[in-house]
């Protein structure tokens, strides 16, 4: 999430109350998560684990729970509790604001568009030309959608991460700022859920088509062309490339790609990156071939089993 113009350091430390290392008019532009910063960019770091991998980041701010040697080029901001000063920013810069209409008024509508009754469009929405939004569908603040776009029935767009820190006194929520973009000649299905980015953006590419019942989850990219069947269901910060065809009940971990062209089989597992133009199947995830030689293989067991015992 890019700020509306630069800051400088000591205006953000003043923000959320926290000591810094740095210049004061060291340039802040944005905030984002580790793996979509850019420089400009402020990223949280809370466990001496990932000190490293945030220091050496893209980022050049590193809101940090300890005082440590700050490389060349960048910039700390010391806090007690970086997870809660994220927060204070994300409300800082992207603040929640009620609706006072179904349809905001700050709302962009494209010509030639038909929204059916009953919908909810948020603050800031932009919704391209050509477009059906089927009745109860409901679209969060700041969402994008292109051209030729058809969403059906039921469908929310740009609900708030999954994602969450443990605490003593329970589960304190990461807040969300991040937006969803649907790119021209996409189709939702009905019932889908689609959550925007913690503080980037989940994206559908172009010409995709997303069937019931499927789950998105944040900062996810899709690519430009992708078919995925119902009742799906993949994780956050999760890359689809172009051309992906995944069938119905897959389910993904966290984190991984899945190469151009591939294709999943219902039912599937994907519990790591998989290559591209390849056929898949099983948990954990395989190429299909493969397994469906094990499976053919189980299921002679028995018989095996049988002519020992002979």
């Amino acid at each position: 999430m890019k700020f509306p113009y630069t800051h400088t350091l000591k205006e953000i430390a003043e923000i959320i109350g926290t000591s810094y290392v740095g210049s004061d008019d060291f340039p802040v532009e944005g905030m984002n998560e580790i793996h979509v910063v850019t420089p400009g960019d402020i990223v949280f770091v809370d466990h001496p684990k990932y000190y490293d991998k945030a220091l050496q980041s893209a980022a050049t701010i590193v809101l940090i729970n300890k005082e440590v040697a700050c490389p060349d080029g960048k910039a700390l901001l010391v806090s007690d509790d970086p997870f809660r000063d994220f927060n204070k920013l994300t409300r800082h810069f992207r603040p929640f604001v009620a609706a006072q209409a179904s349809v905001s008024l700050s709302a962009e509508i494209g010509e030639g568009t038909v929204i059916q009754p009953n919908c909810f469009i948020g603050n800031q929405v932009k919704i391209g030309k050509n477009c059906q939004i089927h009745a109860n569908v409901a679209i969060y603040d700041h969402t994008i959608i292109g051209d030729n776009v058809i969403i059906h029935a039921g469908t929310v767009l740009g609900a708030d991460a999954f994602y969450y820190k443990k605490r003593p006194e329970g589960f304190d929520q990461l807040l969300s700022g991040g937006r969803v973009i649907i790119e021209d000649n996409a189709g939702i299905g009905a019932l889908c859920t689609i959550d925007r980015g913690v503080t980037g953006d989940t994206t559908i590419g172009a010409g995709t088509k997303i069937d019931n019942q499927v789950h998105v989850g944040h900062d996810t990219i899709i690519g430009k062309k992708c078919l995925i069947a119902s009742q799906t269901g993949i994780a956050g910060c999760v890359v689809i490339e172009d051309e992906v065809t995944l069938w119905g009940q897959v389910g993904t971990t966290s984190g991984i790609t899945i190469g151009a062209k591939a294709v999943v089989l219902g039912q599937t597992g994907v519990t790591k990156s998989i290559e591209g133009g390849k056929s898949y199947f099983g948990t954990p995830v395989e190429e299909s071939r493969e397994k469906l030689k094990q499976l053919a293989n189980v299921k002679r067991i028995p018989e095996l089993l049988n002519k020992n015992k002979e």
